[in-house]
């Protein structure tokens, strides 16, 4: 199981990738990055995407809720939305985050963001950066899976 250099080198082995990092999102704050930066500064890229996966992640509008009307829909979110709210969590539970991961496409490249599940509460992500003309997005984003659920954070 690798632990946050070894997830990163791995991932930075990826066809047409050009950075990568490991962030936390709730402070916006890189845990490791390697290569190169969007914007040429890594703690900027990481604050900035940090906004990126935090909105994802809180907002009600990527959130499954329930259907009070229909009673065969069993979602397995354990998750209040008005209890979390008031607890400050923006209605979201960091248990079975109702987003996996987030592709944003540019005109020069992709960028992939992906949720790392952990058994305590993470707030943490990967972050792929890929060149456009050379970087495969579906095997990108099958192996920052592979990397997500295999991460060691200690």
């Amino acid at each position: 199981m690798p632990g946050i250099d070894e997830c990163l080198y791995e991932a930075m082995t990826l066809p047409g990738a050009r950075g990568a990092a490991i962030v936390d999102w709730t402070s916006g704050l890189a845990l490791g990055s390697v290569g190169d930066s969007p914007n040429g500064d890594y703690e900027a890229t990481a604050a900035e995407t940090a906004e990126v996966a935090r909105a994802a992640a809180e907002y009600q509008a990527f959130a499954p809720v329930e259907d009070p009307d229909d009673d065969d829909i069993a979602l397995d979110l354990d998750l209040d939305l008005d209890e979390a709210a008031d607890e400050g969590t923006g209605g979201m539970d960091h248990k079975g985050l109702p987003v996996e991961d987030l592709m944003l496409t540019t005109r020069t490249g992709f960028h992939l963001i992906r949720y790392v599940e952990t058994t305590f509460d993470s707030s943490v992500f990967l972050y792929l950066w890929l060149d456009r003309h050379t970087g495969n997005l579906a095997m990108a984003r099958l192996r920052l899976r592979s990397l997500a659920e295999r991460l060691v954070l200690v």
